[in-house]
């Protein structure tokens, strides 16, 4: 099990605030300014307010005129109005940076993932944190504005009423903290007793979803129906969802009487602070429109004190674990790499390769040698396991071998960044893409600006074993019933990744198992023509079917991740080994005739 990190806000804030500034910084620091503004602009208002019922109470008693009133007026107005055009500019920026932001992290996101080593996508572990990061990015925007929210808004807020509360009389400043202490306990606890709730009902939560899957997605739908086991998987899930309600009731109960009880104080104290403003008042301490505007101002303290902690810290604290998540997957070690230019077409030579996947045991492959020599078509032929395919991904320098070296043209693959390695190199695999875009796209996806004639193409699908002609739509084929096109038999869609990867200009080319769906005839057909853009390149074949191999001019045979022997059909059928085993037990699918 991986040990997660401990999160600290205040760490993470620095670790983010880079990437936040960066898409906007006039932008960002346009916001901050206006921010600030707008949580001093409460305060002022608060301060209009004093002055303008003072004024009013003074022209009420005759100490004052009717234009210092006036006047005072106008400026609780000018007040008002900035404080909502600051709250309007406040509420709108946030927006318009976001969108800057998330574009940015979408970018920094996808050209991270073009930086890892392929390796890394055979660690389920990083896997998750890969999947988890585009939820984690805009979570982690959101977690620096809470943030600069709490500096820049409220902090101002609370020290300019702080301030001027003292001014008044400092018993009120310190009362207002007193009985603002019992909500933001009160919220603590219940953002506490939500948190366990989550880690208690995370089991039973993915219990009633598996369950209710079973009732209605598409995967499960027909089997549950046919078998009648539609009313045993209600029964579970209602039961698993009951449980879920008496979690969820214990949870509420508690937090709510805390809060109750915490919410009784606060109202004794807001009694409090009034019989302290009431007897400033009468002892002349304090005028009429401080009275007024502290007795006005109460509510909206309480209500920011409350929004601070339910809101806020309560969605930092709920977003730290996919924030994280993001951060660890910008965290994951990259491929390094010294050189970026093409190595050029050569040989390939493997000396003492080992490779391991990520968390196993043992190694996949084990101490192989021998060499790719260039024009050469290779077959790599063994059982399921004996570690072919991951051979070919050493070979194209997908991986990096734990021991050893794999050298292309005299190049370290370790030295070469996998842009370089993969220039010109071709592949198809058994677990091909299925992309749901037109016939033509599908196929000409690693280059669709390429220059191509229809005779070209044409030769190319034949040699796949497809014809465009076959289509309704020829290359326009939408080959999708998502976006109101067809789909393929599995078959058909071999055939077409077969022609994606003859389609890509190539010096070497890879075929691992591409035609796993396709009977045995039909492969052989599909490889003979594959011999022929083979010529003059080099290529690798793997399959565990041995009547193609013929082609080849040499075969490559693995057993439990070792390269056990090496040499021509003729040659490997004329002695006893594993050849000789595998290719007399398969004779029967291959016979001529």
């Amino acid at each position: 099990m991986r040990e997660k990190k401990k999160s600290n806000s205040v760490k993470v804030l620095l670790r983010l605030l880079p990437g936040t500034v960066r898409p906007a910084p006039l932008l960002f620091l346009v916001f901050i300014v206006i921010t600030v503004c707008h949580g001093i602009s409460w305060g002022v208002e608060t301060v209009m307010q004093q002055r303008f019922f003072d004024q009013a109470a003074a022209m009420a008693g005759g100490s004052a005129s009717f234009g210092a009133a006036l006047t005072a007026l106008g400026f609780l107005g000018a007040a008002n109005v900035g404080c909502q055009v600051l709250n309007g500019a406040g509420n709108f920026l946030p927006g318009v940076v976001g969108g800057k932001v998330l574009g940015h992290q979408s970018k920094e996101i996808h050209e991270k993932i073009a930086r890892l080593s392929p390796a890394v996508f055979e660690d389920t572990g990083k896997l998750d944190d890969i999947n988890k990061a585009e939820a984690g990015k805009e979570n982690a925007f959101w977690f620096v504005c809470d943030f600069i929210a709490l500096l820049t808004f409220y902090i101002p807020y609370f020290l300019f009423m702080g301030w001027y509360l003292f001014s008044l009389k400092p018993v009120l400043a310190v009362v207002i903290v007193i009985i603002f202490l019992p909500t933001a306990l009160a919220q603590l606890i219940r953002m506490k007793a939500f948190s366990d709730l989550e880690d208690e009902s995370a089991p039973v939560r993915r219990e009633y979803e598996h369950y209710e899957a079973c009732m209605v997605s598409r995967e499960f739908f027909r089997e549950t129906r046919l078998l009648g086991g539609f009313s045993y998987f209600k029964r579970l899930y209602l039961e698993t969802m009951d449980l879920m309600q008496r979690l969820k009731y214990r949870a509420s109960m508690k937090s709510n009487l805390f809060e109750l009880s915490m919410r009784i104080l606060t109202v004794a104290g807001y009694v409090g602070i009034l019989l302290l403003l009431f007897d400033a008042l009468m002892k002349r301490e304090v005028s009429v429109g401080a009275f007024a505007a502290v007795f006005n101002s109460l509510g909206m303290l309480y209500s920011l004190m409350e929004e601070i902690i339910c809101r806020h810290i309560s969605d930092m604290a709920q977003n730290m674990g996919s924030i994280q998540n993001y951060l660890n997957f910008l965290d994951l070690e990259e491929r390094k790499s010294e050189r970026s230019e093409e190595p050029g077409w050569g040989d390939i030579v493997l000396t003492d390769v080992s490779f391991s996947y990520p968390g196993a045991e043992s190694d996949a492959i084990r101490e192989v040698s021998f060499t790719l020599k260039k024009g050469e078509t290779l077959a790599v032929v063994g059982e399921n396991g004996s570690g072919k395919s991951t051979l070919v991904r050493l070979l194209a320098g997908l991986y990096e071998p734990k021991c050893g070296s794999v050298m292309m043209n005299g190049n370290d693959t370790r030295k070469l960044s996998l842009g370089a390695l993969t220039a010109r190199t071709s592949a198809v695999f058994q677990k091909f893409q299925r992309y749901q875009m037109t016939l033509g796209e599908n196929i000409t996806i690693s280059d669709r600006f390429r220059s191509c004639e229809e005779r070209e193409l044409d030769r190319i699908c034949d040699m796949a074993g497809t014809d465009r002609k076959d289509f309704e739509k020829g290359d326009d084929t939408m080959l999708s019933r998502e976006f109101d096109g067809g789909d393929l038999s599995g078959g058909q869609w071999q055939r077409t990744a077969i022609a994606r990867g003859f389609f890509r200009d190539h010096d070497l080319i890879i075929l691992d198992e591409p035609t796993a769906a396709i009977d045995p005839y039909e492969e052989t057909r599909i490889y003979n023509r594959f011999a022929g853009i083979a010529k003059d390149k080099s290529a690798v074949v793997v399959t565990h079917r041995l009547g193609s191999v013929k082609l080849a001019d040499r075969i490559l045979v693995m057993k439990e991740g070792r390269a056990v022997q090496l040499g021509t059909h003729e040659e490997l059928i004329g002695q006893e080994g594993e050849y000789k085993r595998l290719y007399e037990a398969q004779e029967q699918w291959y016979q001529e005739g």
